[in-house]
């Protein structure tokens, strides 16, 4: 390569440098700065030794942040939370008992789920964040065998659509062939399938039972029971009625039998139970006291009868005229009643429905039933609904 063949190539060279340089340059002033979003590293809750709870989130733009959870004690619609300098809201509650805990936050009045905290809880018509606080072996995951819990779809021919189920299987059912007894499990009005397994812990709470000996294996059906939208209507209105009461044709004609198709399970009164909690109890009581010859285990979980007519106000008492009345067949039939094992009832001494439970026992023992009666301190809230499930439990198929 002679002189001047140098000359251009060394030219060419500097010129393509200058252009990348350049080129770099411009884009280099026109990107994006990149900084570290509080929200991505953010720790959204932090447990403390003493059973206290901090509650986090990333808000920098909002006015007014409340924290609600209605079983958190303290807390209920909402507590104010205190925002920092980079944007963050925060609060501390408690100290509180080790269980599991629904909460979101109000961000400006809008109800939010824990965006930095994956576990959650669905009710009817609206998800909750969850949080769980380890310290009641009853419930607590625990190095057992462990069983499963599935969503299952099927179709209602009473709804005329697709519904959802949970069903708890016991450790060892996939790999055996024998039969189980069957526990059906209401949940409350603003639930759904969902809650019993979730915030309600029913699967561990029966792994860790089952591994203790002190129930049975067996399957457990915690269907859907609302059949549309739940609310309060007008007064005099029979708003809660068509919830409540569309659910007992499609337990009837639909759930029943399609676990007793699916599963390995008994079909006989004896091994077959049902149990539910406040909205659930009267479900419980309007399928079971008609049908006292398919169960054998009756359990109603702070609640009672009342006449659907009205919304329910707090305090309410009513031990059902109507219902007793309706249902007389059944509450005369000494016959039934002798093959029922177990009737068992438990509410909070705070429990809205305390008079309600009260006024209901007493209507079945006024009809000789052997009833078993047990209050509790606490509220209508999932703290006691847990407890009274794992002392039920125990009290199956024996």
């Amino acid at each position: 390569m002679n002189l001047h063949q140098r000359f251009y190539w060394y030219l060419l060279i500097f010129i393509g440098t200058t252009l990348i340089f350049f080129i770099s340059y411009s884009v280099a002033q026109d990107a994006p700065t990149w900084t570290i979003n509080p929200n991505d590293t953010l720790v959204s809750h932090k447990i403390f030794s003493d059973n206290r709870i901090l509650f986090r989130i990333y808000a920098p733009q909002a006015k007014q942040v409340l924290l609600a959870g209605s079983d958190i004690p303290g807390v209920g619609r909402g507590m104010e939370m205190t925002k920092n300098d980079i944007g963050i809201w925060e609060v501390m509650v408690g100290p509180i008992e080790p269980g599991a805990y629904r909460y979101h936050f109000l961000v400006d009045g809008v109800a939010v789920i824990d965006p930095c905290h994956p576990l959650t809880s669905q009710s009817n018509m609206n998800t909750w964040s969850l949080i769980y606080l380890p310290g009641l072996d009853f419930m607590d995951s625990r190095v057992v065998p462990h069983g499963a819990v599935a969503e299952v779809t099927y179709f209602s021919t009473s709804l005329k659509r697709f519904r959802r189920m949970h069903v708890y299987t016991p450790p060892g059912y996939e790999s055996g062939k024998g039969k189980y007894p069957v526990f059906y499990l209401l949940h409350g009005a603003f639930d759904c399938d969902d809650s019993w397994s979730s915030v309600g812990r029913a699967g561990f709470i029966l792994d860790n039972l089952i591994a203790e000996e002190k129930v049975k294996p067996m399957v457990v059906v915690m269907p859907a029971g609302h059949t549309g939208p739940f609310h309060f209507g007008p007064p005099g209105t029979d708003a809660l009625k068509p919830a409540i009461e569309a659910f007992i044709p499609d337990f009837m004609n639909d759930i029943l039998p399609y676990v007793e198709k699916n599963y390995r399970v008994y079909t006989d009164r004896q091994h077959r139970a049902i149990a539910g909690l406040s909205m659930g109890g009267a479900q419980t009581l309007n399928i079971a006291i008609p049908h006292l010859e398919m169960f054998g285990y009756i359990g109603v979980f702070s609640s009672g009868i009342f006449e659907l007519t009205a919304p329910i106000p707090p305090g309410v008492v009513s031990a059902g005229p109507k219902w007793e009345e309706l249902h007389q067949a059944s509450l005369t039939n000494d016959q039934l009643k002798k093959g029922l094992k177990l009737f068992w009832f438990a509410t909070g001494t705070d429990d809205f429905l305390l008079e309600t439970s009260r006024a209901t026992v007493a209507m079945f023992k006024k009809y000789k039933f052997e009833v078993t009666y047990l209050e509790t301190p606490g509220a209508h809230t999932w703290i006691n609904w847990r407890n009274y499930l794992k002392e039920f439990a125990q009290l199956l198929f024996k």
